[in-house]
């Protein structure tokens, strides 16, 4: 076999030019920032904390007089779910002042460039 392949810009091997693994990589790197963005912690967090906080909130609204005398007169749903309410809005406020940061691209040394 010879080193060179018959077709040029072509590795012998794989088959795939530069150009196409170039845009490939590209393409991952874009499908890696969005799933990072995705799945980011404070944005799973926030959501449960708001989701759940509405929840105790209206349970706290709708508690009956002898629900509050048990808690010695503190309507703890109402307090509980607004202070849930607050940390989930603090989470999503992070995430939407301080988005991800996707990685940087990694840089390809080709091969013959110095």
């Amino acid at each position: 076999m010879s080193e060179h392949s018959d077709r040029p810009g072509r590795s012998e091997r794989s088959g795939f030019s530069e150009q196409d693994v170039q845009r490939e990589v590209t393409e991952l790197e874009g499908k890696s920032a969005t799933a990072a963005r995705i799945f980011d912690l404070r944005r799973i967090i926030g959501g449960l904390f708001v989701l759940y906080g509405v929840i105790v909130t209206i349970a706290g609204i709708t508690d009956s007089r002898s629900a509050i005398d048990k808690a010695q007169g503190v309507n703890i749903n109402l307090w509980t779910g607004i202070g849930m309410l607050l940390l989930g809005i603090f989470f999503l406020a992070w995430l939407k002042l301080r988005p991800t940061v996707p990685p940087a691209p990694a840089v390809v040394a080709r091969e013959g460039q110095e």
